[in-house]
């Protein structure tokens, strides 16, 4: 019953910008910790961006500066601002979630995937 279903990829050009959203439902959203991963073609998938339950953010090195996770408890929904984007940002970006209170859990949850391109 927990979903996570992204929105918002697409193909845009080097240097633009572009937003992508995960709503989710079946659980309390306040009360976990959302990330964004990404799979390049021929690549490991790797975290990108995460905001905990009490809103603290960490980033990859590649993405730190150009990329904002923000959260809108109101609207059960993470967002990933994507900004001066790169050819090398072009991947699968994957929503992902587990839950932090009361205490952490191991079982984690996956959105689909959405096709991010950067291409001129």
């Amino acid at each position: 019953q927990v979903q996570l279903v992204e929105s918002g990829g697409g193909l845009v050009q080097p240097g633009g910008s572009l937003r992508l959203s995960c709503a989710t439902s079946g659980f309390t959203f306040s009360n976990y910790v959302m990330n964004w991963y990404r799979q390049a073609p021929g690549k490991e998938r790797e975290l990108v961006a995460r905001i905990t339950s009490a809103g603290s953010r960490n980033y990859a090195d590649s993405v730190k500066g150009r990329f904002t996770i923000s959260r809108d408890n109101t609207k059960n929904t993470a967002y990933l601002q994507m900004n001066s984007l790169k050819p090398e940002d072009t991947a699968v970006y994957y929503c992902n979630t587990f839950r932090e209170r009361p205490y952490p859990s191991g079982n984690a949850f996956w959105g689909q995937g959405i096709q991010v391109t950067v291409s001129s």
